[in-house]
């Protein structure tokens, strides 16, 4: 759980930084190059290339191209088309898709991490909901192919993890995650990217830098990490811990006006639905929180 309370903090800085130093000024194929490239160099000298099955190398590189690759390509461009707090309302709806894939990747239905991330939903929604742009459906549906692409990802390695038998710590295989993002991402800047858009300023590249080193090398890996040791539900309602996150940093950070009242308001219920997943089975007297399909 620290892993993911962690990166989310790292994450919610990055939202940030995207929609104030990037979005719009640097071509957002280049930008999110940069930063698989910079991540990748972190694992590249521990990573095993001999040696390891085939199942977990080639699982490794698929939800990197999901998780990474699809996510980052789509919400770098929905960055065009909305706005920073538009950005963190569309993706309140990733959790209910983390339960629903954990699901269907388990044969199995899964009422209470249900129940409890679509209170998340509701939590974040509070916090999040205001009038929105008149032009919004393309991004909005940008948003949701990367929230669709980040739950697969997430959910798909821990299932990938639990399903290995390799004890070789993470850290010796993560490279093929970002090696799966590159497979996706320099196609797409050599078939789409503006070589005219490029980083101009040093804080501009100080900023990828940033991205690259520690809000994806350090992040991924830790989230990633971090959804091995939690239960679906839990996953998913910390997907939504960002909103809340994301709030507080515009206002220590970049001093913009929140709605404190609606930030405490919706905080305690994403902190509800924390709760509600974790009694549930007590609640209803179950010793398995799935029902078989």
């Amino acid at each position: 759980m620290r892993y993911l309370v962690f990166v989310t903090l790292l994450w919610a800085v990055s939202f940030s930084l995207i929609g104030v130093y990037l979005a719009g000024q640097v071509d957002s194929y280049f930008a999110v190059l940069t930063r698989i490239v910079l991540a990748g160099l972190i694992f590249l000298p521990f990573t095993r290339w001999k040696g390891l099955p085939g199942s977990l190398k080639g699982g490794t590189i698929l939800v990197g191209a999901l998780q990474f690759g699809v996510t980052y390509v789509c919400l770098y461009q929905a960055f065009l088309y909305l706005t920073v707090p538009e950005v963190l309302l569309f993706t309140i709806f990733t959790p209910l898709y983390v339960t629903l894939i954990d699901d269907l990747l388990n044969k199995r239905f899964t009422l209470a991490p249900l129940v409890a991330t679509s209170i998340a939903v509701v939590g974040a929604g509070v916090i999040r909901y205001q009038n929105l742009s008149d032009d919004f459906i393309t991004g909005f549906l940008l948003l949701q192919v990367a929230n669709l692409a980040f739950a697969a990802g997430q959910v798909g390695y821990a299932n990938l993890i639990k399903a290995q038998p390799v004890t070789l710590p993470a850290w010796r295989f993560f490279g093929y995650f970002f090696l799966g993002a590159l497979l996706v991402v320099l196609p797409a800047f050599l078939l789409l990217g503006n070589p005219d858009k490029l980083p101009s300023t040093s804080l501009q590249w100080g900023v990828l830098v940033w991205l690259g080193l520690v809000a994806s090398g350090l992040g991924f890996y830790l989230w990633n990490k971090g959804a091995c040791l939690v239960d679906a539900g839990t996953l998913g309602i910390m997907n939504n811990a960002l909103v809340p996150a994301g709030l507080v940093v515009n206002l220590l950070i970049w001093n913009r006006d929140v709605d404190l009242t609606r930030l405490l308001l919706g905080g305690a219920i994403i902190g509800l639905s924390l709760w509600v997943n974790a009694r549930w089975n007590k609640w209803f007297h179950l010793d398995d929180k799935t029902v078989q399909a």
